[in-house]
């Protein structure tokens, strides 16, 4: 079981949707961390920026129209904008700014009738690993209007992902050993075995990318925005990044703190903890979500059809499904096992939006059905219904063992999951198990500068405070490790809030367009 910074992308955007009182029906059946730090830059002061008229194009992009291809991508129709297409060509290696490069796939949705143009809104949807391509495409589904009729809305694949110079080292059969892995092996034998499984994962990364594999760091991806607003003809960048986006976020601003326009970090993550920290506390994380959706259930009596006591039932599926995976029905081949089960469970924290679908997922499997927890669990891993997966995974691993500044021991990871056990009952020991990607990681290591963001206007970090994911402890962390945030809190359930309330959209909406920043602290109540 893999746990990312960002939930799948039909997972996120369903969630959003239904937050926000819209038909999320055409969703259906989707499948689909140093290098030398800049000198300060000059002290800027924030100013509401004037809106300049859209130009026929923008800067330096070849942009083509692709509409009916996003279409296909995303499963669902788009009406009242245009979605274009383009690439801008990055170095490889920015240490080597004339050597081999990349090309970084962009999409832009524009409303037809686009009204006071202010300039492009880069959107990032975290992971690492997720499709910013896919989010931008997404966008007219849930961004408030007023935000959509002022900006273009540019989506990148970042290096390593999607259509961006993809990583891909492993075959669909090896993704599903991993998937179905027991999430906490408790004899030796089958902890040795998952090890072994995830060094032939690792090595063969490191056979097929080779020199170029430590290429795929955060740093080097803030890097490439740079020249993404700069192909766009953006004087200054405007910005929402979600989960790992807000760290990716926060390494431009530091690099690049007066290009910086408007910043929305949604989800935050703590530059300075390594990965042994960060684990332990989504750990805490989802214990805490769990919790929160078990007493959810109880609440609605004879509504909840997995009973009072959510954990205990979910506790007794798990012990049944290790003694015996449930079979597939209507053509499933697979069998769900605990690796599976857990996926499921996690995916659906994310969002709470998706509760209902995982009580009746842990119901109908505890019947014999695992329909439900393939459902979760494949779009969480990003598996799709041929089979086939996504390259997201292999990014995942890629770039955060790359960005890691010490990976653990296997040794390390063995007396972490024994621990961790104790600690969070549910998630402690398959949240350990994830640290073995790095801990046999074979390439170069490549971690992101961390510091203030000097000179940069106000940027708004957002924390929710039920986020298993990204703890809302992380909120303040990042806002004052960039030295110019504002922290906004959302009393709500998931990962992620914007623009899910009235208080968060109004709020950030009319920071994106004015730059003028809530109130420091601002608390929003849950609905």
């Amino acid at each position: 079981m893999t746990v990312r910074r960002s939930p799948r992308l039909s997972l996120f955007v369903v969630g959003l949707v239904a937050a926000l009182g819209l038909s999320a029906c055409t969703l259906s059946g989707q499948e689909g961390e140093w290098r030398s730090v800049p000198q300060a830059e000059p002290s800027v002061t924030a100013q509401p920026q004037s809106p300049t008229p859209a130009p026929t194009d923008n800067g330096k992009v070849a942009w083509t129209d692709c509409k009916a291809e996003i279409e296909r991508t995303i499963g669902t129709a788009l009406s009242g904008v245009k979605v274009d297409c383009g690439a801008v060509a990055v170095p490889q290696d920015w240490a080597n700014p004339t050597g081999e490069t990349f090309s970084i796939a962009m999409v832009r949705i524009r409303r037809e009738e686009q009204r006071n143009r202010i300039g492009s809104l880069l959107v990032n949807p975290g992971g690492p690993g997720a499709s910013g391509i896919e989010l931008a495409a997404q966008t007219p589904l849930f961004l408030p209007g007023d935000v959509m009729e002022r900006f273009d809305v540019v989506g990148f694949d970042p290096r390593g992902v999607g259509k961006s110079a993809p990583i891909d080292c492993l075959p669909a059969a090896s993704k599903d050993s991993l998937t179905a892995a027991n999430p906490d092996p408790a004899p030796q034998k089958e902890f040795d075995e998952q090890v072994d499984l995830w060094r032939t994962a690792a090595n063969a990364c490191a056979s097929r990318y080779q020199g170029t594999l430590g290429y795929y760091s955060t740093e080097q991806t803030a890097r490439d925005m740079d020249a993404i607003r700069d192909a766009l003809g953006d004087t200054k960048m405007t910005y929402l990044g979600y989960s790992y986006g807000t760290l990716l976020g926060a390494v431009y601003a530091h690099l690049y703190p007066s290009r910086v326009r408007a910043f929305v970090l949604d989800g935050a993550v703590d530059p300075n903890l390594d990965g042994i920290t960060a684990s332990e506390g989504q750990a805490a994380g989802f214990e805490k979500a769990f919790n929160n959706f078990s007493a959810a259930c109880k609440a609605k009596g004879s509504g909840c059809p997995i009973g009072p006591d959510a954990r205990r039932t979910l506790h007794n599926v798990l012990i049944d499904v290790q003694k015996k995976p449930v079979p597939g029905t209507g053509g499933e081949t697979r069998a769900a096992t605990t690796g599976h089960v857990v996926s499921a469970v996690t995916a659906a924290l994310y969002v709470k939006a998706q509760w209902p679908t995982l009580e009746r997922a842990i119901a109908d499997i505890a019947k014999g059905d695992p329909t439900g927890v393939f459902s979760l669990s494949d779009n969480f891993t990003g598996r799709i219904s041929d089979g086939a997966y996504d390259n997201m995974t292999d990014a995942f691993t890629a770039i955060s063992c790359t960005d890691e500044r010490n990976p653990p021991t296997v040794a390390t990871v063995r007396k972490l999951q024994t621990e961790w056990r104790k600690k969070y009952p549910l998630f402690g020991a398959p949240l350990a198990m994830t640290l073995l990607s790095c801990a046999v990681w074979p390439g170069t290591h490549d971690p992101y500068p961390v510091g203030t963001a000097l000179g940069a206007p106000p940027i708004v970090v957002v924390g929710t405070k039920g986020d298993p994911a990204t703890p809302y402890g992380n909120t303040a962390k990042l806002a004052n490790e960039i030295g110019t945030g504002r922290v906004v809190t959302w009393e709500g359930e998931g990962h992620t809030a914007y623009p899910q309330t009235n208080c968060i959209r109004e709020n950030i909406s009319n920071y994106l367009i004015t730059t003028a920043p809530p109130p420091d602290n601002l608390d929003c109540p849950a609905n």
